[in-house]
């Protein structure tokens, strides 16, 4: 019947259909409302209600009643609850329609009306309106499509875990939108795009999301993306959300044209596989990528970006994913929604069903609505079924007893929705039983995590376990780039997969570094600032600062002036403040003498309750310390754990001796030969001097130097923390200058130089990879960072001296402009001067010893500096192959080398940067402040063999007993800002395991041949040659035959023809052959 004909409904129709303003459409639809509350939603269809709605919503002629149509939706939506929404879903796309029409008045109303008609459906039912909102985001009008796609981004924020579940079948929909001519249509696909993406649980992909959006918009974009997303830690698994956006994205970097792209592409390829867990995931998702990693592995131009695709295609393959097999269904919908049907009409409570159904079931539903609701309802339980959502009761309460209310009693629809949960459980508890694992481990279990770890190219761990009990202490161990300052940094930052967020587990990191805080402040002060020890009194902190060390004195000093080791103790002191569970140390031993070492292993041994996960390349600290290893097993990406300490560890694994001596390393190391120095005939002459220096740091009273003297050849600096070696070192190297005494250096030496805290020589070049690094820093035939140190720019006042006149021998005055060669002058040099404002034809040579005089000496420096480094430097080629060939030699990963930015190295490998750039150009001297404390116990000895096989002088500032006393024979004690020399003390040389060399009394260097002596004099300001050096007998020529002096004209000619053609170095003219 026609519900206008009808006398219950008729009048309320029409009350409704000629309602002249806003409020009297709205009084109407309420009563229509209330009716249909009281005779049941059964109604809406027998009185043909919707559908005149439908008309009147469609009726171009009359304003009235189309805005009329959406107030009675509106009211529907609010006072018959959620029970109507699944009869409300057709009309949906009606009133989409109604966003176009002229009238603001029925736009608004229309709005309203969806907004309510949503806000009636859980977030279980996010799936099936998604499929309802879908079509009208592709094919309305623009408005439509603006409305239907602000829809879809309001359930993003309401039902985030099911947004991310649908995001495979809706994100491809909301991309073509971000394409629509219309600019308010991709304007509001964009912002939808971001709120879908949002909803994604995968932490390591949520800072890319603005980025990963723009990639949808503007396909340029992605080079971008790429290179963003290849520099990123992977940790969380990646699951079918994740993949649903990256794929895409993937797909078109793949088809890039830049070899860099593709060649990055197929690198995170390999490791997101990796990351996936459910191989029926990787079988439906990562298929498509196939084709295009197939065509990289075959077609690519370059060789190595081949061989990523093939390790790609290899990894892609062995996950699940084929090109020619179509993915399979994850799941089978049609039929678990035919299930839940049936067991919902099994079930169907004794009022609703149709008394005509048969005895034993499934019952027929008593009205044709309830049908439709129902089969609603069966396509939720599916996904609950699917999901084995089983133990959220209010989900089932959702999904059932909230819609079937309007059709029963409350008590029948809450009994209802729990009778289809416990059958369902009962079916899945038969097919899935339950393996329990009877470990029982001592103590309490403080996590239990299985996760991946991967950084960028390099998949560091894969399913891995991490279990970890109070109370014990665990020394991680594995090789230098394998991940283990990764691990601590993911677990410190709350990242790794289901590992207990802080409020449950107290998760400390002490780091060597204070970056980004502010160095002016007191300790005291800079320890009470911190926001998470607000409520700690200052007197607490006051104790625990003494407890580590630092005495009222100390504790007044700034922060910023303090040495790396009590830097470190001050990170202790302030970890310790915060009580925590689980104590994170990254090298807690770096930059700490051997009493704070002794101190810190008493206090974490003293501290029963609290866990420790240490990293240290200090064998002695980590054998006192820890109760279990962990081992990176790298060919497995595994951690192993292995109870007892490092020697019980190596007892049953003797491949891992490298963490005792120093020789047995796998790592070979393979440094560069010293340039020969002019007029340096002994390799015992000091080269590197110092005389009578006093140094104090700016905003000091005390100096940390005082009246230092030394010389070099090979030596090492050891002492306590503070004492002032770094600052020795500064000085001899020229970073800093003193304030009393001088400093020689032999005007062609080489110093490389790599400091306390390495990485202050690369942290303005984190973009480039670290052949782009040497390149550019050599790339002018010299070392571009000389010209940057302290000793070599101009002050003001040296500034005024370039103005003073320079009076001729004919009396003529003239002013320096700059010095523009050198050459042998007797024992010494002169230099080509450029004149101011005269032509290069009057440059003149002036000794050295006449420029110093004048005041020009650090011009001469400067000079010198640039003139050695590009005597060491100038011969190199800086080609790509050749740098990446140096650094391999230095025992960096030549791939790595070639493709991984800086800022994504560890801190042993940006020391092995380091380490090769100041070998690149030749130095004479080595000086090393601290280098074991980034490198592993492998990679430390392969760098003490090298140094002890290297021919030039090596200065090392360490506070690794092992290390020093197994390389240098002689010793500078640096206390209290004053030297002691302690001569060539004897090298211990059964550190070594492959004893080289004649005894253990000779210093190290008298075994390496000297390196080839100059043509040249010795400059005169250097010191007195060695006086014991016995002058060799002259021996007499032999006179050339005529045959020999044409062999040698002729070998003279071809070397010249040979100069001219191919360019070079100008050969000597020599009769050397």
């Amino acid at each position: 019947m026609s519900s206008q004909q009808d006398p219950q409904f008729g009048p309320l129709i029409e009350a409704l259909r000629i309602a002249p303003t806003a409020p009297d459409a709205k009084a109407a639809a309420d009563r229509l409302s209330r009716e249909v509350s009281k005779s049941g939603l059964q109604s809406l269809e027998d009185y043909e209600i919707i559908k005149t709605l439908h008309s009147f919503a469609t009726n171009k002629k009359s304003g009235y009643e189309r805005e009329s149509a959406a107030v009675a939706f509106h009211s529907f939506a609010v006072i018959l609850g959620a029970p109507v929404a699944p009869l409300l879903i057709p009309s949906l796309s009606i009133l989409f329609d109604m966003y176009m029409d002229k009238g603001d008045v029925v736009r608004i109303a229309a709005t309203s009306a969806v907004k309510a008609i949503l806000k009636l459906f859980p977030p279980e039912a996010t799936r099936l309106v998604f499929r309802t909102l879908e079509p009208i985001v592709q094919g309305g009008k623009w408005k439509t499509k603006v409305g239907g796609l602000d829809a879809i981004r309001g359930f993003a924020a309401s039902a985030k875990d099911v947004v991310a579940a649908e995001l495979v079948e809706v994100l491809p929909k909301v991309e073509n939108a971000m394409h629509d001519t219309k600019s308010e249509v991709s304007s509001a696909a964009n912002k939808c795009a971001i709120a879908l993406c949002t909803t994604l649980a995968n932490p390591d992909l949520v800072p890319h999301i603005p980025v990963l959006v723009k990639c949808m918009a503007n396909p340029d974009s992605v080079p971008a993306c790429i290179k963003a997303l290849s520099s990123t830690t992977f940790v969380a698994e990646v699951t079918a959300p994740a993949l649903a956006v990256l794929v895409p994205l993937l797909i078109r970097a793949l088809n890039d044209r830049s070899m860099e792209t593709q060649r990055r592409t197929v690198v995170v390829i390999d490791n997101l596989v990796k990351l996936v867990r459910d191989p029926k995931v990787a079988a439906q998702y990562l298929s498509p990528l196939v084709e295009g990693v197939e065509k990289i592995a075959k077609g690519a131009a370059f060789p190595e970006v081949r061989a990523f695709g093939e390790t790609a295609l290899e990894t892609l393959l062995k996950s699940g994913a084929s090109a020619k097999v179509p993915p399979s269904e994850s799941r089978d919908l049609e039929q678990q929604t035919k299930d839940a049907r049936s067991a919902l009409l099994l079930l169907l409570p004794e009022d609703i069903r149709d008394p005509s159904s048969p005895p034993n079931g499934p019952y027929t539903p008593k009205y044709s609505l309830l049908t439709r609701s129902l089969d609603f309802q069966a396509s939720l339980v599916a996904d609950l079924v699917n999901a084995r959502q089983f133990s959220d009761i209010d989900a089932w309460s959702r999904c059932i007893g909230l819609f079937i209310k309007g059709w029963t009693d409350p008590e029948h629809s809450t009994w209802f929705s729990e009778a289809v949960r416990e059958h369902f459980l009962a079916i899945d508890k038969a097919k899935y039983t339950v393996h329990t694992n009877g470990n029982s481990e001592e103590g309490e279990v403080l996590c239990d995590t299985l996760f991946s770890l991967a950084y960028g190219a390099l998949l560091l761990l894969s399913h891995t376990t991490l279990r970890l009990i109070r109370g014990r202490r665990y020394g991680i161990l594995g090789t230098n780039g394998s991940g283990k300052s990764t691990l601590l940094r993911q677990l410190r930052d709350g990242k790794v997969e289901n590992f207990p967020p802080q409020d449950q587990l107290r998760c400390v990191m002490v780091e060597h570094s204070l970056q980004g805080e502010d160095a002016s402040l007191s300790v005291l002060d800079f320890i009470a600032s911190d926001k998470a020890l607000a409520s700690v009194p200052r007197s607490k902190i006051r104790d625990q600062l003494i407890e580590v060390g630092f005495d009222d004195e100390r504790q007044a000093d700034t922060v910023g002036g303090l040495s790396g080791g009590w830097k470190m103790k001050l990170e202790l002191a302030r970890a310790m403040l915060y009580n925590a569970d689980l104590l994170l140390l990254d090298e807690p031993t770096n930059h700490l003498d051997r009493a704070s070492v002794a101190w810190l292993e008493k206090y974490l041994i003293a501290h029963k309750n609290v866990t420790c996960l240490i990293v240290s390349h200090d064998s002695g600290f980590l054998d006192n310390v820890t109760t279990d290893i962990i081992h990176y097993e790298t060919k497995k990406a595994l951690l192993v754990f292995y109870p007892g300490n490092l020697s019980t560890f190596v007892a049953h694994h003797p491949e891992a001796k490298s963490y005792y001596t120093l020789a047995a390393t796998s790592v070979k190391f393979s440094f560069p030969p010293p340039g020969s120095l002019m007029g340096v005939r002994s390799n015992t002459r000091a080269i590197l001097k110092m005389t009578n220096c006093t140094f104090t740091y700016p905003g000091r009273d005390k100096p940390s130097l005082h009246n230092v003297s030394c010389a070099l050849s090979l030596s090492s600096v050891i002492g306590p923390n503070g004492a002032g070696k770094s600052t020795l070192i500064k000085l001899l190297t020229g970073e800093t200058v003193p304030q009393e005494g001088t400093v020689y250096k032999h005007p062609a030496l080489r110093v490389g130089y790599v400091s306390q805290h390495a990485t202050h020589h690369i942290e303005r070049h984190l973009e480039k990879t670290p052949i782009q690094y040497i390149q550019w820093r050599f790339q002018d035939g010299h070392d571009r960072e000389i010209l940057e140190k302290a000793t070599r720019i101009l002050t003001d006042e040296e500034k005024l001296v370039l103005d003073q006149d320079w009076v001729g021998k004919d009396g003529s005055k003239r002013k320096l402009e700059l010095i523009m060669g050198r050459q042998k002058l007797k024992k010494s040099f002169q230099y080509e001067i450029k004149w101011r404002g005269l032509d290069h034809r009057f440059n003149t040579w002036v000794a050295r010893d006449d420029l110093i005089t004048k005041g020009f000496t650090k011009l001469v420096q400067q000079f010198d500096d640039l003139e050695s480094s590009r005597e060491g430097a100038g011969s190199r080629d800086t080609a790509a192959h050749l740098v990446r060939k140096h650094l391999e030699d230095i025992g960096l990963d030549g791939d790595i080398a070639q493709y991984n930015e800086i800022s994504g190295l560890s801190g042993g490998q940006k020391i092995k940067l380091v380490i090769a750039a100041c070998l690149w150009n030749n130095p004479q001297i080595c000086v090393l402040d601290e280098p074991s404390n980034f490198l592993d116990r492998e990679a430390l000895g392969g760098l003490a063999i090298a140094i002890r096989d290297w021919a030039g002088a090596v200065v090392i500032i360490s506070h690794n007993h092992e290390f020093v006393s197994a390389l240098c024979p002689e010793t500078w004690y640096v206390e209290a800002g004053r030297m002691s020399h302690k001569g060539k003390t004897a090298v211990i040389e059964d550190a070594f395991l492959d004893k080289k060399g004649s005894g253990s009394n000779t210093p190290v260097r008298s075994r390496i041949q000297s390196p080839a002596q100059s043509t040249n004099g010795t400059p005169v300001v250097s010191g007195a040659e060695d006086n014991g050096t016995r002058t060799p007998p002259i021996k007499k020529k032999k006179k050339v035959t005529r045959n020999q002096v044409k062999a040698q004209e002729e070998r003279r000619r071809l070397r010249k023809l040979a100069w001219l053609t191919h360019g070079g170095p100008k050969p000597e003219d020599t009769d050397s052959e």
